[in-house]
């Protein structure tokens, strides 16, 4: 039997239906500055409209250099609306690496913030074909002003035709290589993605009874978050402030009666222990949902004494759009005992399977630890232009997520290690190998090896472990410094310790459990002293 195509809903027809029943409420409101689901839709097609006569068609690649705003919105839902692909950068992220992401991606157009001249300048150098550049906001870089592309009048662009496994989002990951992989998301996937979030993560979401509020990047899980309020017409908030401030965010929380919100532990642990929440009334939260790393037991409970039961928590890889597992706020409690499965990151998302295997891919029993493997509609279609990174995440049709874990008897699922490398930050994932590279470009560096070590504030920071070159000096000050230009603040080791050598294994490979254990021997860890480089 021939295969039928499975034409699908574009995921803009959502800001079609919001526009058509709520024209007049608020679709985002941006620090006091607000736009109706009517003028929202129609900057979206106006965009649209001028993208398509700058040449962009279905399947173009829009990289996108922005912080949170009205425009990295828009430009999603224009992206979508023609067919095209959204890819979203990390705000942080330096200018080769913003590079690579345009290289990598085969960007026909690049979005870039104005104040981000030197960005724009690498991704010219790196990609001299490249047909458009915007630039939003004030600034000295080069390039098409953003607000330009809605001179004129311009009527609706229609939602164009797409079927399932069309392309509408590259969402950027690394992995053990240290280089960002592209994991494509569908309309399709994304369509069952929104229904999963509203399913388990939000039920009961309504235009009339919800806000939501931003406070993460809309570049990665915030903006996934953003794409369900869509679907439900609900208002999103933006803060005023390009930087968090806790004190703002209670203030909003208050003033708009905010009802959802997406986090990561870090940022929620520090609106919990600011004064402002004593403040301002936050009784009208419903779901607090939190992800992207584990969140110590001690600061879990502290958060639901303080805002009640209301916390949410999900597991899940950009490959499957955070739909692995689900903690709802009945499965939280602030007080320890029997019925409380502490560690745990909850139960299978609706329509989603997790199975626990072997080396060799074999289920194992119950309370076995091995690989977490998942399997289902949210699962992406695989790394563009990656079938090395493909054959390695697949097998026998499940995604191999690199973690391990245990499910118990009732299907609860525990994240015991991770099978590589890479370690949670403040919520962002960071991979060792990008920043070992940075490090060996350092010319009094011969060996070096970064690691995650606990930390209370963020739950985990990194080391840097070096061996100089004979004769060479080099001090911790230094090596930071020399890495400041070079690699994402947010990335940056928080601690460099030198050693005459690193441990390695029987076959001379260092291991990061060596170097940790030596590491411990020689009294340097667990930290004595408070790191040396701060956070963003």
């Amino acid at each position: 039997m021939t295969p039928m195509s499975r034409r699908v809903m574009n995921l803009a027809h959502a800001l079609t239906q919001a526009a058509a029943r709520h024209p007049d409420r608020i679709a985002i409101d941006w620090g006091g500055r607000t736009w109706t689901w009517r003028a929202f839709d129609a900057r979206v097609s106006r965009l649209a409209g001028a993208l398509e006569a700058r040449g962009i068609a279905k399947g173009d690649r829009l990289l996108v250099h922005a912080r949170n705003g009205n425009p990295i919105l828009e430009i999603m839902y224009a992206a979508f609306r023609l067919g095209a692909v959204f890819v979203p950068t990390n705000h942080r992220l330096m200018p080769d690496d913003v590079a690579y992401l345009a290289q990598q991606s085969g960007a026909r157009a690049f979005l870039c913030q104005a104040d981000n001249p030197a960005h724009v300048a690498a991704v010219r150098a790196a990609c001299p074909d490249l047909g458009l550049v915007v630039t939003l906001g004030e600034g000295p870089a080069e390039g098409e002003p953003y607000e330009g592309l809605f001179a004129g009048e311009g009527g609706p662009v229609p939602n164009a035709a797409v079927e399932y496994d069309d392309p509408c989002w590259f969402f950027y990951t690394s992995g053990t290589t240290g280089k960002p992989k592209a994991a494509v998301l569908t309309h399709g996937q994304m369509a069952f993605v929104i229904t999963n979030h509203l399913c388990d993560l939000m039920p009961g979401t309504t235009p009339e009874g919800d806000v939501s509020l931003v406070v993460a990047p809309l570049s990665h899980g915030a903006g996934i978050h953003a794409l369900t309020q869509v679907a439900r017409a609900v208002t999103t908030v933006l803060p005023e402030g390009e930087r968090f401030d806790a004190g703002e965010v209670w203030a909003l929380i208050e003033r708009h009666r905010v009802t959802n919100l997406f986090t990561v532990p870090t940022i929620l642990k520090m609106m919990v222990e600011h004064p402002a929440v004593a403040r301002h009334d936050h009784a009208s939260l419903r779901y607090v949902i939190y992800a992207g790393a584990p969140m110590y037991r001690e600061d879990q409970k502290r958060a639901l004494r303080t805002l009640g039961p209301v916390l949410v928590q999900y597991f899940g890889l950009g490959e499957v759009t955070g739909n692995i597992t689900v903690l709802p706020p009945a499965l939280h409690d602030p007080e320890d005992g029997p019925g409380v499965r502490v560690g745990t990151c909850g139960i299978e998302r609706t329509g989603m399977e997790v199975q626990i295997q072997d080396a060799e891919g074999r289920e194992v029993p119950a309370g076995t630890q091995g690989e977490i493997c998942v399997c289902g509609p949210a699962v992406f279609a695989g790394y563009w232009n990656n079938p090395k990174a493909n054959a390695e995440a697949f097998r026998d049709g499940w995604f191999r997520t690199g973690d391990l874990g245990v499910l118990d008897d009732q299907r609860f699922l525990t994240i015991t290690g991770r099978a590589s490398d890479m370690y949670i930050s403040g919520g962002s994932n960071i991979y060792p190998r990008e920043i070992e590279e940075k490090i060996l470009t350092h010319p009094a560096v011969a060996e070096t090896a970064v690691l995650g070590v606990s930390d209370p504030t963020w739950g985990e920071i990194g080391i840097a472990v070096l061996v100089l070159r004979e004769g060479a000096a080099l001090s911790e000050e230094d090596l930071l410094a020399y890495l400041a230009d070079k690699v994402a603040r947010y990335k940056l080791p928080r601690r460099v310790f030198l050693r005459p050598a690193l441990p390695k294994s029987g076959y001379g490979k260092i291991t990061k459990t060596m170097v940790r254990e030596d590491l411990e021997a020689a009294g340097l860890l667990p930290l004595a002293s408070p790191p040396l480089a701060g956070r963003p």
